[in-house]
């Protein structure tokens, strides 16, 4: 199916991917980064999933999530009747859970069951047993550390090491399965109720949902992001994953496949505004400390990104057994780019913790000595070339947006100490900050093209640029600035959508080709708004409402040509942007500047 025809159902550990066609193809246990047992995304359904389906003919296939959760609810009709099945994980309770529930609404209708375990990304089969004491239904797979029990309504048997089973539910009746994770070596799960697990899981969803300030036209996708987002949050840590997927491709057949179950620290002051914004100060004060413990340490050891608990060996592998999705292969796990140098996640951390404390966030105590730590860390390399905020895989350059984020790093610090009378070497710190503003503007900044160009020297356009007025480097109706959104329009906005850069003409160290980049696409909202151009901020803001699929989520990039969503699924850098231009575009209405812009 189409990376748009699935839905995130997910315990604030881990989540699942379910498709239109009642089979969840993804799921990796206990953690988003764990080993999958259903990975038939990235292959085959003997790769393991596990489906739920009419048997015969569906006529029309409904999905939504119930209220304001994370409960999915899919209805299949057919010529004998109607039937729903209501998907979710309970993010309460001592083990990890997935419930199925399939209830009868018309009619009658025939239903099949197919489980297929396969731990390790598809690749060991495990040993299937009844469960002791147990009625009919109740199944143990067991390989190595990993034990999955299945306890049910229908009794299920083997066939051609699959788990099958076939029943008929009629209008007012209810069947349900529950799927639960345990390590292998501990005593087997308790049993759960399903209908305790929904009304315990729709109440969770609801309270939280209820602590949303946003009060905007926009309400229902500013919601469903934010709703994406906590489900995207490892809750032991709270840290957040870019993704719970590995390896979709950013262009169907490609190449460009990476691992997102990992947490970026670039991400860190987009989520924290947008989470601040919305009033949910718990995920925001949750994530600065992960923060933290994630950048603590030796300032030339700080990583671009981190595993849920702040893990730092990244190492990346292939998994030679899965063809990948639609055949695009490799089929990576773990990012080698943790090992790379992207001078603007400093920038990124430090004003992250200066728009906590503008947030008035409860001060950490070792906040500000990090953020010494790494400015002092930043002059020594601020002359240094890098890999930038696209983790190119060619050789460093001096990047426009990396400079930037150094300038940013110097001005936060300068500003949280104004703003809270905090110690340091303000004078050096001045002088480096207007140095290097003064450096960026005469070396990234080409007059012919009337443009900021992607690095010191380049002649190419990075929709990075974007973001120079949205951290407050120089205002929007700057005629460079204003130069540099017509060079992105020109060169980078294709059929409604903008591209990251030209892949065919920048060095990145990969065969060209991709899609258009979702958040940047955004960003270019935000300059809209920042211009004064309402009419036609929003409408691109409409075309990005409009590519969401049926149940609100969207990937890392689209594919305008093919009208596809492409990259990772869900992505939270996208659904990221779409909650900070919402709240832009209610600010615009306000008269009143995007919080980022670094204004007191």
């Amino acid at each position: 199916m189409r990376i748009e025809d699935y839905a995130l159902i997910g315990d604030c550990e881990t989540g699942a991917l379910i498709g239109r066609d009642g089979s969840i193809d993804w799921l990796c246990w206990p953690r988003f980064d764990s080993g999958a047992c259903f990975a038939a995304l990235l292959g085959n359904p003997e790769h393991g999933r596990w489906r739920i389906a009419p048997v015969g003919v569906v006529t029309q296939v409904e999905r939504r999530y119930r209220g304001d959760s994370l409960i999915l609810e899919t209805t299949f009709v057919t010529e004998s009747g109607k039937v729903t099945v209501v998907d979710f994980m309970p993010p309460v309770g001592t083990q990890s859970e997935l419930v199925r529930m399939v209830v009868g609404v018309e009619g009658e209708v025939a239903m099949h069951v197919e489980l297929i375990l396969r731990f390790a990304y598809g690749a060991i089969v495990p040993w299937v047993t009844k469960v002791d004491g147990e009625g009919s239904g109740g199944l143990r797979a067991i390989a190595g550390p990993d034990m999955v029990v299945l306890r049910g309504d229908v009794p299920l048997h083997g066939e051609n090491l699959t788990s099958v089973g076939d029943f008929t539910v009629h209008a007012g009746e209810t069947c349900s399965f529950v799927l639960s994770w345990r390590p292998s070596h501990k005593p087997v799960p308790d049993p759960v109720d399903a209908n305790t697990a929904l009304r315990e899981t729709e109440e969770y969803w609801r309270q939280w949902a209820s602590r949303c300030t946003y009060d905007g036209e926009f309400r229902e996708p500013v919601l469903r992001s934010l709703l994406t987002l906590k489900a995207l949050t490892y809750g032991p840590t709270g840290g957040l994953v870019a993704a719970p997927t590995t390896s979709l491709p950013e262009e169907i057949g490609g190449v460009r496949n990476w691992d997102y179950r990992l947490c970026w620290l670039r991400d860190a002051t987009l989520t924290l505004v947008a989470l601040m914004d919305a009033g949910y100060y718990d995920e925001a004060r949750a994530w600065r400390d992960w923060l933290l413990r994630a950048a603590a340490g030796s300032p030339d050891q700080v990583q671009i990104m981190y595993g849920l608990a702040g893990e730092r060996r990244l190492l990346e592998w292939e998994v030679p057994w899965l063809p990948g999705y639609e055949g695009s292969h490799p089929v990576r796990i773990g990012n080698a780019a943790h090992g790379q140098l992207q001078l603007d996640v400093f920038g990124e951390v430090i004003d992250a913790l200066h728009q906590a404390r503008r947030g008035h966030m409860p001060e950490s105590e070792d906040a500000w000595q990090l953020e010494r730590a790494l400015v002092a860390h930043l002059e020594r390399l601020c002359t240094t070339p890098d890999q930038g905020i696209w983790e190119v895989r060619g050789h460093p350059q001096h990047f426009t947006h990396s400079k930037v984020m150094i300038w940013v790093a110097l001005d936060r610090v300068i500003r949280s100490a104004e703003l809270c009378h905090l110690e340091g070497p303000m004078e050096r710190w001045r002088a480096l900050r207007r140095q290097l503003h003064e450096e960026i503007c005469a070396k990234a900044y080409d007059p012919t093209v009337g443009s900021f160009m992607q690095a010191y020297g380049s002649k190419e356009v990075d929709a990075s640029l974007l973001l120079l007025p949205l951290v407050g480097f120089l205002p929007a109706t700057d005629e460079r600035i204003r130069g540099t959104v017509r060079a992105v329009e020109e060169r980078l906005f294709v059929d409604g959508f903008v591209y990251r850069y030209d892949s065919a003409l920048t060095d990145d160290g990969l065969p060209p080709g991709e899609g258009a980049f979702l958040a940047c696409t955004f960003w270019l909202c935000d300059n809209y708004l920042l211009q004064g151009r309402h009419a036609e901020a929003r409408k691109l803001f409409d075309r990005l409402l409009a590519i969401r699929n049926d149940v609100g989520l969207l990937a890392e990039e689209y594919h305008p040509g093919s009208r596809r969503q492409v990259g990772n699924f869900p992505q939270a850098f996208s659904h990221v942007a779409l909650v900070s231009t919402a709240f832009n575009i209610q600010r615009a209405e306000r008269r009143a500047a995007p919080r980022r812009t670094g204004t007191r």
